[in-house]
């Protein structure tokens, strides 16, 4: 494993995209803070390869996604792409596809994924945060889909993660409204995990993805994909799968390495073998 100090930045292929990795934590920052972080065609374009590359990095333990600056977090699609990309019945297909795509990329991170939301997460950027396991808020950061004022259609996948979180009811409000929610609303509804001054937003995201990094990596994966199954149909979920992992805890050196560091009254040094 890499030193806490070490540090490096993985190539996206754009400057809309950065992903730098520091320790086991690698940081994935929304870079358009002159468009309040919109999720443009080049950001949704690299993504997937972007994610599968933390996914391949066996130094990578905890993924932050966060936007660059103090406006926003992601502010939805680029809607001055919409006339191109999202208007004829051909240019939604392919949108429609490249989604897919990136929901699948997000889908096959198998690592904890912490959204730190500072200002608007809306639209596409709410669907995004949503992707992550856990979402830490600042207390001036809003909420919202605005699908409704802009006349498009809200896919039934974004429509089932939204309800899934937070309940029928609430998604019906946050739909069928387009209104903007505050950060406090956003906690009541279930919608982000807690709620932080915006000055403390950074370092306390930073020392709980630090504090799952130095946990046992085997048993924080089969956590994650435990939990990935509950959510799903029962008639479509992989509990073989789950149990596999689980089984390959007890198999591992880590969890011997856990057993004598707690003997041994010391912290576990974890290697995910």
């Amino acid at each position: 494993m890499t030193s806490s100090n070490s540090r490096a930045r993985h190539e996206t292929g754009t400057d809309l995209l950065l992903v730098e990795v520091t320790g086991a934590v690698a940081v994935v920052t929304f870079n358009n803070p002159a468009k309040h972080n919109a999720l443009s065609r080049e950001i949704r374009a690299a993504l997937p390869g972007s994610l599968a590359a933390l996914q391949a990095d066996s130094e990578v333990r905890v993924v932050v996604v966060t936007g660059a600056g103090d406006k926003a977090f992601a502010s939805g699609a680029d809607i001055s792409e919409f006339g191109e990309l999202r208007t004829t019945p051909t240019a939604r297909a392919d949108y429609d596809r490249g989604q897919a795509a990136l929901a699948a990329a997000w889908s096959g991170l198998g690592k904890p994924v912490i959204a730190m939301i500072r200002g608007f997460c809306m639209g596409g950027g709410l669907l995004t945060a949503l992707q992550a396991d856990i979402r830490i808020a600042s207390n001036d950061s809003q909420f919202g889909v605005p699908a409704a004022r802009l006349g498009l259609g809200y896919g039934f996948s974004g429509v089932t993660t939204l309800m899934g979180l937070v309940g029928p009811a609430w998604t019906a409000e946050i739909l069928f409204s387009a209104r903007r929610f505050s950060a406090p609303e956003a906690l009541q509804m279930g919608l982000v995990n807690r709620v932080v001054p915006a000055a403390e937003l950074r370092d306390q995201v930073m020392t709980l993805a630090g504090g799952i990094a130095q946990n046992a990596p085997l048993t924080v994966a089969a956590a994650k994909a435990a939990i990935h199954e509950a959510g799903r149909a029962p008639e479509v979920r992989d509990l073989a799968r789950v149990e596999d992992m689980v089984e390959a805890c007890f198999r591992s050196e880590d969890y011997r390495e856990g057993q004598r560091a707690f003997a041994e009254k010391r912290p576990p040094a974890f290697t995910g073998r």
